[in-house]
């Protein structure tokens, strides 16, 4: 359902169409967060079928950590994702601004980047900013360990699940308020205001860092929330839907 909050409102109706023609098919519906269900309820007609949420699970890495060719010397901020304008990566660099801090959004790159480097020398903090494009996933636990905090203010999330890896490692994260973030950063994550007021982004920013510096955050209670997301839980879930229909069908 991302198309109701990336794609100009004109655009919705071809995309209600394509989803609903798949929903008329569907004998179970499943959504990966409380978000995506009440928005399907909302704008599609599914005709009396079931219809349950089933979150994603925590990805725990067991492998090696591998240190990236681009590994900071100062303290950074991290985010990850597909470079696009959805991922609103580019009201990031006014947190930069008065610190030290470097920004390392790693991810497929598009034509969007120049919208954030533009900001970025607007901040006067371009040499700051590093888009180093897709890494490995020894490469993104390197920096999920060694980040001065996560940063995620995308605007359409089905789910987010970079968010709940960067809380297993018990970092402080950063969230927009928009779509299903809220939901799945509960209260241990901090949240800019929903306009990404920059002045007030810098204050939520710093205000959140202090606030987990000094204990604001269980970091154990933060880890066992991520760990709350269990593929285990899901493939059960999933299991018991599919035993439904095919008790249904016999």
């Amino acid at each position: 359902m991302n198309f109701l909050y990336e794609k100009r409102r004109s655009k919705h109706p071809k995309y209600i169409k394509r989803l609903q023609r798949l929903i008329d098919k569907a004998d179970y519906i499943v959504t990966i967060s409380e978000t995506t269900r009440k928005d399907i309820e909302k704008y599609m007609d599914i005709k009396g079928k079931p219809i349950e949420v089933i979150y994603n699970g925590c990805n725990i890495y067991s492998g090696d950590v591998e240190k990236p060719k681009v590994a900071p010397q100062k303290p950074f901020l991290f985010t990850i994702g597909t470079v696009l304008p959805k991922k609103n990566f580019h009201v990031l660099p006014c947190l930069l601004a008065n610190n030290d801090y470097e920004l390392i959004i790693a991810g497929i790159r598009s034509e969007y980047e120049d919208t954030i480097m533009k900001e970025a020398i607007r901040f006067g903090v371009s040499d700051r900013v590093k888009i180093i494009g897709t890494i490995s996933e020894a490469q993104k636990h390197w920096y999920l360990q060694n980040c001065a905090a996560f940063l995620f203010p995308s605007v359409a999330e089905g789910f987010g699940l970079p968010v709940i890896e960067a809380m297993y490692h018990q970092k402080p994260i950063f969230l927009s308020d928009h779509t299903c973030l809220p939901e799945i950063g509960s209260k241990y994550a901090y949240y800019f205001n929903s306009e990404f007021d920059e002045d007030e982004m810098q204050k939520e920013f710093k205000a959140g860092m202090d606030n987990f510096k000094n204990g604001g955050i269980d970091k154990e209670e933060m880890r066992n929330h991520a760990l709350h997301f269990s593929w285990e839980t899901a493939a059960k879930q999933y299991w018991t839907i599919y035993e439904k229909l095919l008790k249904k069908q016999n």
